[in-house]
């Protein structure tokens, strides 16, 4: 049985963000803060496959590198808006 998996998320400011707080982002890339401060916005989910592992000790190590602005430029990372 295939269940529909959901992503929480509470940035309204978004561009993937959608009533609910549900991520709407076919693909989504969490790694951790470090990393992710460190990398240009391009380096997002589409090149996961080829990045290393960033393990962290507390969630509160994590970010989520899907993340577009509303206002910003929808066609930078690849990813498509489900709907």
């Amino acid at each position: 049985m295939d269940e529909k998996q959901h992503i929480h998320c509470l940035v309204d400011s978004c561009h993937y963000w959608s009533q609910g707080n549900m991520c709407q982002a076919n693909e989504i890339m969490v790694t951790s803060d470090t990393f992710g401060s460190s990398q240009p916005e391009e380096v997002d989910a589409k090149r996961a496959k080829s990045l290393s592992p960033t393990p962290v000790d507390s969630c509160m190590e994590t970010c989520c590198k899907t993340f577009i602005s509303k206002d910003g430029e929808t066609k930078v990372d690849g990813i498509q808006k489900m709907t």
